[in-house]
């Protein structure tokens, strides 16, 4: 019987699992619709931003026509989705290069900023989030709400403003542009980089905290809680071998929302830092009316983002048997 639940418990899993992979590629086929659409509701084209305002109208038809910017938006749509499946997205307008070459060169930047920024505001969120619902109702617990209301509260574009005014217009400690190359060492990387990291740490932290404190509070008003208290466990010991598992799946989830962030947050950090990313890659994109190159970026991030939603509900799936009962 055992054997039997268990086999039946796993076959609900994958089938959970299935559903949602089947809805993630689902809503990133509509995603990939509504980037095409809103990309060619942009005012101008690549031909006349490469040509300029003096181009004749013959000029500027020549080059939209060798460009492929004639042809109907069903045809563009259809050749350019066929390319994003076969993993070519195309040309760059702009760049004369395929668009592939061009993402590949700033991709690794934006990974390895991502990548240090959840390396700092992980664990420092979890700290955050856990202390305060072991304090819950005391004195820390209100400063540290109060402290990451106002940290989520806070625009990205005024924190990195902020950080500018002191850190190197006041103390001249980092620089105010953001590098990134191969020639560089990791403690110039990291000095150039600090600044983007601590701007993008800070909502992440604050989120990722505020959602960790209640996950955490959720567990601790259960029965099972109470027992062990009875018992005379150590709070730390009910945290991390009672609590901590059984919130896995809600934290796994907040991590995920909060680490979701960054994909829209480093639009605006990179941008106003100079780092050679992802993001600001598509900012010149959208200014240069380059749609390929638009178009390959703004679907990297909504891919990107389902697959952070996957995997917080695959988790969510694995860890809670009563899901996989449904």
């Amino acid at each position: 019987m055992a054997g039997a639940s268990t086999s039946s418990g796993a076959k609900a899993a994958l089938v959970l699992i299935g559903q949602r992979l089947a809805s993630s590629l689902l809503t990133l086929l509509l995603v990939s619709v509504t980037i095409f659409v809103i990309a060619q509701l942009l005012p101008g084209d690549a031909a006349q931003e490469a040509l300029g305002q003096s181009a004749t109208a013959e000029q500027v038809a020549a080059l939209r026509h060798e460009m492929g910017l004639d042809q109907p938006a069903p045809v563009r749509y259809i050749s350019w989705l066929t390319g994003m499946v076969s993993g070519d997205p195309g040309q760059s307008l702009v760049a004369g290069m395929p668009v592939s070459e061009v993402i590949s060169s700033r991709l690794p930047n934006s990974l390895l900023l991502a990548a240090l920024t959840a390396l700092v505001a992980v664990p420092v969120a979890l700290a955050i989030g856990i202390g305060s619902a072991m304090n819950r109702g005391g004195r820390l617990d209100r400063a540290l709400n109060i402290s990451t209301l106002s940290m989520v509260a806070v625009p990205e574009f005024l924190v990195a403003t902020i950080a500018v005014l002191i850190f190197s217009v006041k103390l001249r400690w980092l620089p105010s542009i953001a590098l990134a190359s191969d020639e560089m060492s990791w403690g110039d990387y990291l000095r150039g980089a600090a600044m983007p990291i601590l701007c993008l740490s800070i909502v992440v932290i604050a989120q990722m905290a505020r959602m960790t404190r209640a996950a955490v509070i959720d567990q601790m008003d259960r029965p099972y809680v109470e027992m062990a208290l009875l018992k005379g466990v150590a709070p730390v010991q009910i945290v991390l071998k009672h609590i901590m598992p059984n919130a896995i799946a809600p934290i796994v989830n907040a991590m995920a929302l909060s680490l979701s962030y960054l994909l829209g947050g480093a639009v605006i950090v990179e941008t106003i830092f100079n780092y050679p990313g992802l993001a600001s890659l598509m900012v010149n994109a959208v200014t240069s009316r380059d749609m390929p190159l638009l178009q390959a970026c703004a679907m990297i991030f909504c891919a990107a983002y389902l697959i952070l939603m996957l995997i917080a509900d695959v988790t969510a799936i694995l860890a809670n048997p009563r899901l996989r009962a449904q």
